[in-house]
């Protein structure tokens, strides 16, 4: 006589360990960063742009926009000084479109289109992409500091480690706008004329390279426009860390806006809910 046990079935798992979602984020971060030390015309390019802006256009503005006693300063500062923190907020919105960049290529034939069908939550999986952009954004802010110091621009020895918080939040804010931009574009090809229409005006429609109360004397609409830009509150967070102090509306306004980005890119790249609906047959 043969007897038969019947085993119970097994319970349905419920979740992912810490470990899993530890592993995750090890794999993605360490993915970016293999990527940024194999493209190394990546890191050259990130640091030409704000270079240039320093040693030659500083140098030919310095005379014609001499910048007054203004917070976080408390005497009078150098152009090159004050556009400082504008030229490292604009090494980290460039890297938030090219990781967006990344995402229209890893979306469509990348490892990221194995991933966003995982079992993992889509939320996460987003999150550590826009943590490991981040991280690579800090790097290059610190390699132009460094090479900023020899050009006498030398904020308090302090402020290299309390401004690491600003940069973080600026960097994260600005990654969650470029991946919710590229949420919307299904092609490589259109991605480059939309980055130059979000890119410039947000640049150049801020405090990065002239103070407000100028910007306010020429043109007072276009005042109240810098003030409503995201990207100038980024540089404001980012000048006042520089200088061991916090700038506690443009803290409020990057938190803010760094929330509302990134529940619109989880929502955006959900198939079922997702502002822009795919083609038959389509993937997120």
């Amino acid at each position: 006589m043969t007897v038969t046990t019947v085993h119970p079935p097994a319970p349905a798992r419920s979740g992912f360990t810490a470990g899993e979602y530890i592993t995750c984020l090890t794999g993605i971060v360490w993915r970016e960063g293999l990527r940024f030390l194999h493209q190394r015309e990546r890191f050259v390019s990130a640091l030409v742009r704000p270079l240039v802006w320093l040693f030659i256009f500083a140098a030919g503005f310095r005379q014609v926009l001499g910048i007054s006693i203004i917070p976080p300063y408390e005497t009078y500062i150098l152009y090159e000084v004050y556009i400082a923190p504008g030229l490292m907020a604009m090494i980290q919105l460039f890297n938030g479109m090219q990781s967006s960049l990344s995402m229209v290529y890893d979306r469509e034939m990348g490892n990221m289109r194995t991933l966003l069908v995982s079992p993992l939550p889509r939320g996460y999986l987003l999150f550590c992409k826009l943590l490991a952009g981040t991280a690579v954004s800090v790097l290059q802010v610190y390699a132009f500091l460094a090479i900023a110091w020899f050009w006498d621009i030398t904020p308090p020895p302090m402020g290299y480690l309390t401004v690491l918080p600003a940069l973080i939040l600026a960097g994260l804010m600005l990654g969650a706008l470029g991946m919710l931009i590229s949420s919307g574009i299904k092609q490589l090809e259109n991605f480059a004329g939309v980055m130059n229409f979000v890119i410039f005006p947000m640049f150049f429609a801020s405090s990065a390279l002239y103070p407000l109360w100028r910007v306010e004397e020429g043109s007072p609409w276009l005042a109240y426009l810098c003030e409503a830009n995201p990207f100038t509150h980024a540089v404001e967070l980012i000048r006042f860390a520089l200088y061991g102090k916090l700038n506690w509306v443009s803290l409020a306004v990057v938190g803010g806006c760094t929330a509302v980005f990134m529940i619109g890119a989880i929502l955006a790249y959900d198939p079922s809910r997702g502002f822009v609906r795919r083609g038959p047959g389509g993937e997120a």
